[in-house]
């Protein structure tokens, strides 16, 4: 099958998107431990991985009320910073981890991303200040950056080719369980102590950890070149201090000289990135994904889609317990149900709608229901307290997210030759993420700190109402890039 045929042919396999993959896969035959730990024990092993990068992103939204209760003089702005700090630094960090840890054994490096993401875990339920939060956040993120891409390594390597995909489908249903039960598990901690939110993932992380030294297999690394620690420092930088100027502009002003320099270092420092992998013989990056046009509208249709993604969770969670006065348990349930229809959706209905209209119609349907569910927020929440309107928005986007998220992966990835299956993976990844922090810190910069309900409900319309403008973005690239792929597809096979 050409490349170009696989875009309406997607299955789900692509659903393996969620489980980000970076770096050389090893066959089988590389496992050479002479444990006799089945291929079974490993999957249960490694979901540990994906189960607490999820859960932790999840509650992490639902408890930041009460962190910025707890923590004075905490504000709305400095307070993103612990969803971003963690979104840059797992952006910048999932491509170079993933590298490295390729050159080393895959069972050692995600029993080090364990730890670094235990250790960390216990320092933010010890943090006495927000920017004490975000550093440990950093922390959280460089140790999810090293889990996600060796899991799915070790993963491949334990299962013979023709169970390899059903593998990985599970395993990323297993990362959309964990998110559906974030939001409710977060609300259930809060009501003890925010800090539980974070400490709740030590216990789980220690008996992993003792777990996968015993029981995981060896897979040895292999010899491949270093990622340039330089280029990972310029992306971070970069997106960095995109995110921190978006963030600031209520402070202050659009205009203000600090906003001015902000925008310029991020400019230069994305500038020099991007110089670095067009030149570099060893890129970072490779540039020549892009060539390939399916990759190329996926990546853009991903990244407005991200953007909104990032701030739809982080604005219902502020919205419910700052404006409407619900605790973290009640916001929990209410948001719950959205994440919860993800991995239905995507693993009983999108396989089937893509066999039949095709997977440009598939993203199509998806950002329209995400659309239609920030604007259901935008036209009717009011200062009255309506759980059913955040249900309903958060089942169209849940579904929506089902429907979008994974089909995307998977034409950019099935679009690939299979020595880049794995990079084109980290890379549409890498661009989720850091879009994912520019949508928090584009809603910041709408809402603001106001200083009545009124003024406030006002700000997060306008908020829920731009959500629903840039989401709908996404259907340019489709309707320019991906459906006239998908036409030319069908007419050679009808010729």
């Amino acid at each position: 099958m050409e490349p170009t045929e696989q875009i309406s042919s997607t299955k789900h396999e692509v659903s393996s998107v969620s489980a980000t993959k970076v770096g050389t896969v090893s066959e089988p035959g590389s496992v050479v431990s002479g444990r006799t730990t089945t291929p079974s024990q490993v999957f249960a092993i490694v979901c540990v991985g994906i189960i607490l990068a999820n859960l932790d992103l999840f509650i992490v939204n639902v408890g930041l009320p009460k962190i910025a209760e707890d923590l004075e003089k905490t504000t709305l702005e400095d307070l993103s910073w612990v969803l971003n700090g963690y979104a840059v630094a797992y952006a910048a960090l999932l491509v170079f981890f993933g590298r490295v840890a390729e050159r080393h054994r895959r069972d050692r490096s995600f029993i080090l991303g364990i730890g670094i993401f235990t250790v960390a875990s216990a320092a933010c339920a010890a943090a006495t200040s927000v920017w004490e939060l975000v550093a440990f956040r950093v922390a959280q993120a460089a140790g999810a950056a090293l889990m996600t891409p060796t899991s799915i390594g070790l993963l491949l390597a334990s299962f013979p080719p023709h169970r390899r995909g059903g593998a990985v489908r599970n395993w990323a249903a297993v990362g959309g369980f964990a998110a559906a039960l974030g939001p409710l598990a977060g609300g259930l901690l809060v009501t003890i102590n925010w800090r539980w939110i974070f400490l709740v993932n030590v216990p789980i992380g220690v008996i992993a950890m003792v777990i996968a030294w015993r029981k995981l297999p060896e897979v040895p690394g292999h010899d491949v070149e270093r990622p340039s620690f330089w280029a990972a420092l310029l992306v971070t930088a970069g997106i960095g201090s995109l995110t921190f100027s978006i963030v600031k502009v209520n402070d202050w002003g659009w205009w203000s000289p600090e906003i001015g320099f902000s925008v310029a270092a991020s400019i230069i420092f994305l500038a020099m990135f991007v110089l670095h992998c067009r030149r570099s013989k060893n890129p970072f990056l490779d540039p020549t994904l892009f060539r390939v046009r399916q990759f190329t509208g996926a990546a853009l249709a991903m990244t407005p889609y991200s953007i909104t993604f990032g701030a739809m969770l982080f604005s219902v969670a502020l919205w419910c317990e700052s404006a409407w006065g619900w605790s973290a348990l009640q916001t929990g349930l209410a948001i719950a149900p959205g994440p919860l229809l993800v991995p239905i959706t995507s693993l009983v209905f999108s396989e089937r709608l893509i066999e039949r209209f095709g997977a440009a119609f598939v993203v199509t349907a998806g950002i329209a229901l995400v659309v239609i569910g920030f604007c259901v927020w935008a036209a009717f929440i009011g200062l009255e307290p309506e759980i059913t309107l955040i249900i309903v928005g958060m089942l169209l986007n849940g579904i929506g997210v089902g429907l979008a998220f994974p089909t995307l992966m998977g034409i950019s990835t099935h679009a690939l030759p299979s020595s880049s299956f794995a990079t084109g993976s980290g890379v549409i990844n890498m661009i989720r993420q850091a879009a994912m922090a520019v949508g928090v810190a584009i809603f910041v910069a709408i809402v603001g700190s106001r200083s009545s309900p009124e003024e406030q409900l006002a700000a997060f319309h306008v908020g829920w109402w731009g959500l629903a403008a840039i989401t709908a973005l996404a259907l340019v690239p489709t309707f320019l890039v991906l459906m006239p792929i998908e036409r030319g597809v069908r007419r050679r096979r009808g010729a």
